[in-house]
């Protein structure tokens, strides 16, 4: 029976999990390891190419095939409430942030229905980008009313966790939210800061936040690397 390109990945699978593959070696040219394996060049160049959609492999071009030690997968059950840093720093990886920036600007009409606001409303936009091990896997855009948080952002450094900023500074303590699961188009200019490579998807998380007496204080939209973050729910039967 002739090898299929899966068991060429099994067993490439295999021999980085023994650590005769580790992270950084380049493997032998395309007919060599075909070779090797005892298939065709492109019964390897599936296999491959199937490795590097899981972030298992490097393909640079002109250079060579190299080994990668992806991330791991960031799950969270959907039931309960985390912040993104949280996600990060369960899966044992170092948290990190760029902020892009944060501006107060007139509520628009996408953000205005969540938050029960009137549309031109005052409103604290934050952007920033979060980072795993260095490497960037979510984009977050956070709306919250200005009359709520006032000029907090002015006179408070911020950084880290949303939740912890609001609940120490301003007295605003989220306990839940409502989230919504969307694929953003890929033409959707912030799902384009987490398009590492022409095969990366993104999931978009839209949610509204509430207090501890059910007003809504925080809109957001997170973009998330579906390559690194994976949700799930338990579902019963009645």
């Amino acid at each position: 029976m002739k090898k299929t390109y899966l068991a060429i990945k099994e067993e490439m699978e295999e021999k980085i999990r023994s650590g005769e593959y580790k992270p950084g070696d380049r493997l032998k040219s395309e007919i060599e390891m075909a070779k090797m394996f005892g298939v065709s060049r492109e019964t390897f160049r599936s296999a491959v190419k199937l490795m590097e959609q899981e972030n298992k492999l490097l393909v640079k071009h002109g250079v060579g095939t190299f080994i990668v030690n992806p991330l791991p997968e960031i799950p969270s059950s959907l039931e309960k409430l985390y912040s993104i840093g949280a996600l990060i720093q369960t899966a044992g990886l170092v948290e990190g942030e760029r902020q892009e920036s944060i501006s107060v600007m007139p509520c628009r009409e996408e953000w205005a229905k969540p938050l029960g606001l009137e549309p031109g409303t005052p409103v604290v936009a934050l952007e920033r980008i979060r980072t795993a091990n260095e490497e960037a896997v979510s984009f977050s855009l956070n709306i919250i009313p200005l009359q709520i948080v006032g000029d907090a952002f002015e006179k408070h450094e911020f950084s880290g966790s949303l939740f912890s900023f609001l609940e120490q500074t301003c007295g605003i303590r989220i306990i839940g939210a409502d989230s919504e699961l969307v694929v953003p188009l890929h033409t959707d200019r912030y799902c384009q800061k987490l398009l590492i490579k022409p095969e990366s998807t993104v999931l978009l998380m839209k949610q509204t936040h509430y207090d501890e007496l059910n007003r809504p204080v925080l809109y957001s939209l997170d973009y998330l690397r579906n390559d690194i973050f994976r949700f799930w729910v338990r579902r019963m039967r009645d």
